[in-house]
């Protein structure tokens, strides 16, 4: 039985949608997990907003797609990266310096790679966005 990864089925989801131009998308199984990637690519302008849907099992999300992911996906497995080697993984997953973000887990929450950078932290890779 092939193992689930709800975060990934997300992104891919996500990305389908955004290929097909639509201007929404129906997420499901919802988690706190995939609604706090959500946030931070809702901060960094490449979804609008969202919301959760109860069904009764594990919900889902409702996204607003504004037409500006390039490519999006998860980052597996969810390398450990120091708070000082952030330039190494932009430069394997993101097409240039400057353009997308990487999506990380640190002790303090779901952020960017700029802001775990400036606030000196490291953590775990989760996805990028471009």
């Amino acid at each position: 039985m092939p193992v689930k990864n709800p975060m990934a089925d997300a992104f891919s989801t996500i990305m389908n949608h955004e290929l097909l131009r639509k201007s929404q998308v129906i997420i499901a199984p919802a988690s706190k997990k995939i609604g706090a990637a959500l946030r931070i690519m809702q901060r960094a302008g490449y979804v609008g907003e969202f919301e959760f849907i109860d069904d009764g099992k594990a919900g889902m999300l409702r996204v607003e797609l504004l037409g500006r992911i390039n490519k999006c996906g998860v980052i597996r497995p969810h390398f450990a990266v120091k708070r000082n080697d952030f330039e190494e993984w932009e430069k394997r997953f993101l097409p240039s310096r400057a353009f997308g973000i990487l999506i990380v887990s640190t002790p303090k929450g779901f952020m960017t790679h700029k802001e775990a950078e400036d606030q000196g932290h490291g953590g775990r890779l989760i996805a990028y966005v471009y």
